[in-house]
């Protein structure tokens, strides 16, 4: 059994499911807890260039300012951490760090003078990561699962744009970028599924002539 056909045991799927499930109640216990406490836990985010805020870069993805915002990141960072972990173990956890810690930096060098928070700019990385990574290693596992998440969420492409003044579009536009660089310099770290030699094409190569 091949180190590639190891790591897609349903085992590690488990484990991968288990640890996105962990991440996601992570954030609704915060907002819940906020809800049920009366706390104002927006200063918590990121404020760009403010130095008492740069641990928001921390903490401002686990932060929500209400139920429908909480809820349209949940399902999305379930789905895709789970195919992250599952299909990319290797890589993931370099990819995760960079992603959360760079794309809170970068909002708080370039975004408008707000508080942003949320963990839509972590979905919006691992969408644009796992579709760009999926284009660039061409194995068949990598493209189904880069096409099943553009195709769930490919919308997210919209939100890298200005729009709505009260969303973060730069905390999106961050996450985005750093996705598919990440994508570029990642691609090569994990190992490739085996291609299938079927009887029938030595068949065929021995019939050229």
């Amino acid at each position: 059994m091949g180190m590639h056909t190891k790591q897609l045991s349903a085992g590690n799927f488990r484990k991968s499911l288990m640890l996105a499930s962990l991440f996601t109640a992570l954030i609704w216990i915060i907002w819940i807890t906020g809800e049920l406490c009366e706390l104002d836990l927006s200063h918590y985010g990121v404020f760009p260039g403010r130095q008492d805020s740069l641990s928001g870069v921390i903490t401002a993805p686990l932060i929500h300012g209400s139920l429908s915002h909480v809820f349209a990141n949940s399902l999305p960072l379930l789905v895709m951490l789970t195919i992250l972990l599952y299909i990319y173990p290797r890589s993931s956890p370099v990819l995760l760090v960079i992603l959360y810690v760079g794309s809170g930096l970068i909002v708080w060098l370039i975004a408008r003078p707000a508080w942003h928070f949320g963990a839509s700019g972590l979905t919006h990385g691992l969408m644009f990561y796992l579709f760009t990574i999926g284009i660039l290693r061409r194995d068949a596992l990598s493209s189904v699962f880069a096409m099943t998440v553009f195709f769930l969420y490919g919308g997210m492409v919209w939100g890298i744009f200005p729009g709505d003044p009260g969303i973060s579009y730069e905390y999106h536009l961050a996450g985005a970028g750093l996705g598919v660089l990440l994508a570029f310099i990642l691609r090569n770290f994990d190992a490739k599924p085996p291609v299938k030699h079927y009887d029938w094409q030595d068949e065929d190569d021995d019939t050229i002539g």
